[in-house]
């Protein structure tokens, strides 16, 4: 692609995601809805403007990790903490159910092959937490009780996800599982765990110092953004499988490796305040960019709506992907039905991270035209409705 040609697309990604959030927003619609319709517009199921490649797919990814920085320096770790118990009982739950109501619904209802109705399974297990941090953000409900369970939960079902990943993927090309490639995701994610908090700490506290002695602006967003980059090229330095290197190394940082740096700078409120304003500014120019993406990657017009099994079988996935999140968040004895039902429909969004699971099952010829069409079916039903059903259920909690 030229330069110019770039150029072109960028602005159309940037003005229409601006527009079309701005126009959600006056109608009282949460604005990550627009950008997502912002790229169903620009893109192939619509005027065809927009096609996904590497550049912009590689900017989305920046924009997503950015998004969950800002979100992080302004999580109460504390709460967050106290919500684990709660985080795992919907973590573990909210990805295990739906797996094997999938993978089961798949094989014995529809009577695919085994290998076909565990990626099904894996395909609606997966959620996309950035969907879900950008509604509960807007809605200025991100630090809420049911705002540090979601997103606790979110940290340990993405690294199930991630590790099941390697897995349907290793058995989609040899017929069985690689134990010892599983045990190196595993491993790699559990690095993460250990040297990002450091790295942080000792980053925050050289940021923190030679702020305080120069003159010439711009060193925290350059030293973070430089971090970032660091972490990426580690990641492809500890071997992670090339499939989903690039993938896990976004989760592991965005998860483990900004929350402990809130930590670090915690100390610090006035500091804290600064790193804020002077990212703020970068987050919103990159998070649209994903959002966009997203509905740049979904096709209405691949989906055959006059195929009887589409939606008999789209319909049985699309109950079991929905049950599957929301049943175990009515565990929590702490939260009102209400907010119950708002941390099921937080879970529920599947975005780009179904996407990739879809993918790579019809790259590898594991779904049929149908199956892939159903589960794109899925995907943007389960990624458009939560945001307007989330807002709902806050409408309908009586205010203090």
């Amino acid at each position: 692609m030229q330069a110019h040609d770039f150029f072109l697309i960028l602005l159309l990604i940037l003005v229409g995601a601006r527009i079309f959030a701005e126009l959600f927003q006056r109608i009282g619609l949460p604005p990550v809805l627009g950008e997502l319709a912002a790229g169903l517009f620009l893109g192939p199921t619509l005027l065809g403007w927009v096609t996904l490649n590497d550049t912009i797919k590689l900017l989305a990814e920046i924009g997503i990790i950015l998004l969950l920085f800002d979100v992080g320096l302004e999580t109460d770790l504390k709460r967050l903490k106290e919500s684990g118990w709660s985080a795992t009982l919907v973590a573990i739950g909210g990805f295990f159910l739906p797996l094997l109501l999938g993978t089961a619904v798949s094989y014995y209802v529809f009577h695919l092959s085994v290998i076909t109705s565990l990626f099904i399974g894996g395909t609606i297990t997966a959620t996309s937490i950035g969907i879900t941090v950008r509604v509960l953000k807007d809605l200025k409900k991100h630090q809420s009780r049911e705002g540090e369970i979601v997103l606790g939960a979110a940290v340990l079902d993405d690294i199930f996800g991630v590790v099941l990943l390697a897995i349907l993927y290793d058995f989609s090309q040899s017929g069985e599982v690689n134990l010892m490639d599983t045990g190196r995701v595993f491993l790699f994610i559990t690095a993460f765990f250990v040297i990002a908090p450091v790295a942080a700490k000792l980053m925050a506290l050289l940021i923190h110092k030679y702020d305080s002695h120069t003159n010439y602006p711009g060193l925290i967003p350059v030293s973070i953004i430089s971090l970032v980059l660091f972490f990426a090229w580690l990641a492809h330095q500890m071997g992670a499988p090339e499939i989903i290197g690039g993938f896990a190394a976004g989760l592991a940082l965005s998860r483990r490796f900004f929350l402990p740096f809130g930590v670090a700078i915690g100390e610090d409120q006035n500091f804290a305040e600064k790193i804020e304003n002077q990212m703020r500014p970068i987050v919103l120019l990159f998070t649209p960019i994903f959002f966009v993406t997203v509905g740049l990657s979904i096709n209405m017009q691949d989906i055959n709506w006059g195929e009887a099994h589409v939606w008999l079988f789209g319909g049985a996935i699309l109950l079991v992907s929905v049950v599957g999140k929301m049943l175990f968040p009515f565990f929590l004895k702490t939260l009102s039905l209400q907010k119950k039902i708002i941390v099921g429909l937080s879970m529920v969004p599947r975005g780009e991270v179904g996407l990739i699971f879809a993918e790579i099952g019809r790259a590898a010829d594991i779904f049929d035209n149908e199956v892939y069409t159903a589960l794109i079916v899925v995907i943007v039903l389960t990624t458009m409705l939560p945001p307007l059903l989330i807002k709902t259920a806050y409408a309908k909690i009586p205010s203090k």
